[in-house]
């Protein structure tokens, strides 16, 4: 089953946002990855403090953002084709502009073909 979170530095920057004390990062980018699965094949559950995905592969910029609730906000990217062909891709991360990951979803492998087009989309949420 995916499993997703909001990182302790996407909380640390929002409380420092509200109290004035530096302005907050916007969300721009998605990074992709491999290293979400342990030796056994199952995988591994993202933490609030982890900094890294466990092996990026790629980042890009988004495709889209849109409000799905008040307190969801949905982000889609697309991996064109040639891009990460032939990877299982199990972990993804929003990342600010400030390069910092915001939130981060691992799940099963997801096979690249190099001849197609995959869209990835995570929550940003509380």
């Amino acid at each position: 089953m995916a499993e997703s979170i909001v990182t302790d530095i996407a909380k640390e920057k929002m409380l420092k946002a509200r109290a004035g004390v530096s302005p907050l990062p916007p969300i721009v980018g998605m990074a992709f990855g491999d290293g979400a699965k342990n030796v056994s094949g199952g995988i591994i559950a993202p933490t609030a403090n982890q900094t890294a995905l466990n092996n990026e592969l790629l980042r890009k910029s988004n495709d889209s953002c849109k409000e799905i609730t008040k307190l969801i906000y949905r982000y889609s990217c697309t991996l064109d084709e040639g891009e990460l062909a032939n990877k299982f891709i199990n972990e993804i991360a929003l990342y600010d502009s400030d390069g910092d990951l915001i939130a981060i979803k691992t799940f099963l492998d997801k096979g690249k073909d190099s001849d197609q087009e995959m869209v990835f989309e995570i929550d940003d949420t509380f």
